[in-house]
């Protein structure tokens, strides 16, 4: 039975003698196959001295794929949908009307985590285009102190001498992180007032961005962060030796469009083992040049923005830090 979380009591923090840990993804329709690999990996690496609360935030799926995600449920794990479609209507009622056409509304979720679940004190945000090889209760258990998130450094930013430029004369830091793989201390969330500061640079700001909550979360919790190895969100770019335990699709080339993707493999060993594995099959061979020539097209025009932003008198860096 898919289970909807939207008028819940409190969730249970230990179940059957078991610690929960919550584990956030946010999708749509169109990226339910690839977040559902994600979380066969996850559920298929978990220590089963824990339980685990998969929690999927949206703003309208259909019934078939929540059944179909579901299924992935295990002894140990239990899937819960929230439906974000009024609570984001009511942020959005705060933003200009420009801000509703350039951001679309998963960009949001994450941030609104800390109050939505306010019964949690740590939790972790997965990006779908994810597989987890490695036990994500390690992950769970680090430490954070007073931090308000364990992250790992962008590989994609940080491997492109113009991205570089971009977070440090854009974004306005000096080391860089990616917010699709969070380990989120939410006392300290709250207790910095995120969300409520996230909110407010949007409305007062409208600051363009390449990559939307993630420049802003880096301005936001810039050194009071902890740094985790990068194994925990490996990404298919440049060079690495170190132990791996999340790899992380985060470019324009997923394995399910392309053959030759770095770590591919880690996808599709997790993929046949889904009911999706048909129609990932399918959405690789559909593949066209022309598709193909749109991600490098797109690509390409992500630069161009960094560029533009870089130079605007707009940016972050120029308006918060002067």
């Amino acid at each position: 039975m898919v289970k909807i979380d939207n008028t819940r009591e409190d969730m249970d923090l230990e179940v059957n003698g078991k610690k929960v840990i919550p584990i956030f993804f946010a999708t749509d329709d169109n990226y339910i196959p690839y977040m559902g690999v994600a979380i066969k990996s996850l559920l298929l690496n978990a220590s089963k001295d824990y339980f685990y609360n998969v929690h999927i935030l949206h703003t309208g799926l259909k019934g078939e794929n929540m059944a179909k995600i579901t299924r992935l449920e295990t002894e140990n794990s239990r899937v819960y949908f929230t439906d974000l479609t009024d609570y984001v209507i009511k942020i959005r009622e705060r933003l200009d009307a420009t801000l509703r056409d350039y951001y679309t509304e998963s960009i949001f979720y994450r941030i609104f985590i800390a109050a939505l679940y306010p019964e949690y004190s740590k939790a972790i945000y997965l990006d779908g285009d994810i597989v987890v090889v490695d036990d994500i209760s390690k992950m769970f258990n680090i430490e954070l102190g007073d931090n308000i998130f364990g992250v790992i450094t962008d590989d994609v930013i940080n491997t492109n001498p113009q991205f570089v430029t971009y977070a440090r004369e854009g974004v306005g830091v000096e080391k860089y992180f990616n917010s699709g793989v969070l380990l989120m201390n939410l006392d300290a969330y709250r207790k910095e007032k995120i969300q409520e500061r996230f909110v407010y640079l949007l409305v007062k700001y409208n600051f363009e961005t390449a990559a939307p909550d993630q420049d802003y979360l880096n301005v936001l919790c810039e050194n009071k962060v902890k740094w985790l190895v990068k194994g925990w969100d490996r990404m298919p770019i440049g060079e690495y030796t170190g132990p791996i335990h999340l790899i992380h699709y985060n470019n324009f080339r997923k394995p399910w469009y392309y053959d030759d993707v770095m770590y591919g493999d880690y996808f599709w060993d997790y993929a046949i083992r889904t009911e999706f594995y048909d129609e990932l099959l399918k959405i690789r061979e559909s593949f066209t040049p022309e598709m193909h020539k749109a991600k490098e097209e797109g690509a390409m025009k992500l630069v161009e923005r960094t560029i533009r932003i870089i130079e605007s008198d707009k940016n972050f860096k120029k308006m918060l830090k002067g």
